[in-house]
């Protein structure tokens, strides 16, 4: 198949899937680079976890210059036509809850692809050009990012599941094939499609930040092969202060709410891997361990003033994972029909 042809195929009933939380401007970049997409989506779910006033004109605007460019489209299965969906939500769900309601939305509209991203990046004119190429073979595909700055964003793509936690030396080239098969999965800009939801079920919301695209990459490769290939699809577009390491890696800064879901949410971690029977109590609480060492790393180096309030958000989050691990009415996320 030549480049030319390649380029312009098409994904079949693809839903674009937004979460956003009071970043109206970040979100307005976004809205943006999806009206310079070469091709458009079949849907583009907006998910609201503000609920708020001046995003719901920000997406009507949105919608309608979307309508004045591309069009209506085939109807989803309440019968609308209209590209844009508008999902506010009656609380802040998080980032998980977010992405958990707008699969689900996507998926009751008879979605057949699923590409979901924060309000804090902008896609690429041609990246469903790029990622098209892709879903003949593949049902879980992780396209590349620019960071902030242009630069290339390494993200770690091998997921060290009796430790829990991602392999910060995993080579970043592609090798012969041109892809790497992985076990994780990143919603800033991860594509997946229907028949992975329906086996695997929807995102966990019980999550809220942190760990639930790993763990939904993760439950996706128990039925797939994921895969992250070279082709570039979107940028970042919020600078976050970071410590270089090497040139290569860098550590990003972090709030003392993600430092307690990133430490709280290896319960939930645990547990799923106890359903696919990859729990080892030792080694995991090792994984744990250097979680924490990490964290510790990341406020004396990036948020040092923050270091009093992010120990104790650590413990905190630590010490409740522990609970989770423990929970006897906790269940997994069921598949879907």
């Amino acid at each position: 198949m030549s480049e030319k042809h390649a380029a312009k195929r098409t994904i079949n009933k693809l839903a674009l899937i937004v979460t956003t939380f009071k970043r109206q401007q970040l979100l307005e970049v976004l809205f943006d680079s999806i009206l310079a997409l070469e091709q458009a989506p079949w849907r583009i779910i907006i998910v609201d976890n503000e609920h708020s006033d001046k995003t719901a004109d920000m997406v009507s605007e949105f919608s309608a210059k979307v309508t004045g460019q591309w069009g209506t489209t085939v109807a989803d299965l309440s019968g609308n036509e209209e590209r844009v969906v508008y999902a506010p939500q009656t609380e802040n769900l998080g980032g998980a809850g977010g992405f958990s309601a707008g699969v689900k939305k996507a998926y009751e509209l008879g979605a057949e692809w699923f590409w979901v991203m924060d309000d804090d990046v902008a896609v690429l004119p041609d990246a469903l050009g790029k990622l098209a190429k892709w879903t003949d073979k593949h049902e879980v595909i992780q396209g590349s990012r620019y960071d902030y700055d242009g630069g290339p964003f390494y993200w770690q793509y091998d997921f060290i599941v009796p430790l829990g936690i991602p392999n910060p030396i995993a080579p970043a080239a592609f090798g012969p094939a041109g892809y790497r098969v992985m076990d994780t999965l990143c919603f800033e800009g991860g594509l997946f499609n229907r028949r992975v939801v329906k086996a695997i079920g929807l995102p966990d919301p019980r999550f809220f930040i942190y760990w639930d695209d790993t763990i939904y990459g993760y439950r996706a490769s128990k039925v797939t092969n994921p895969i992250v290939v070279p082709d570039v699809i979107l940028r970042r577009t919020r600078e976050i202060g970071n410590w270089d390491i090497a040139g290569v890696r860098q550590l990003n800064s972090t709030s003392d709410m993600n430092r307690y879901h990133i430490m709280r949410n290896r319960g939930y971690m645990a547990r799923y891997f106890m359903v696919h029977g990859d729990f080892h109590p030792l080694i995991f609480g090792f994984g744990t361990f250097l979680t924490a060492v990490k964290e510790v790393i990341r406020l004396v180096m990036v948020d040092r003033e923050h270091v009093r309030t992010g120990l104790a958000k650590i413990a905190q989050g630590w010490w409740d994972s522990r609970k989770l691990l423990h929970d006897p009415d906790w269940k997994p996320m069921p598949p879907l029909e």
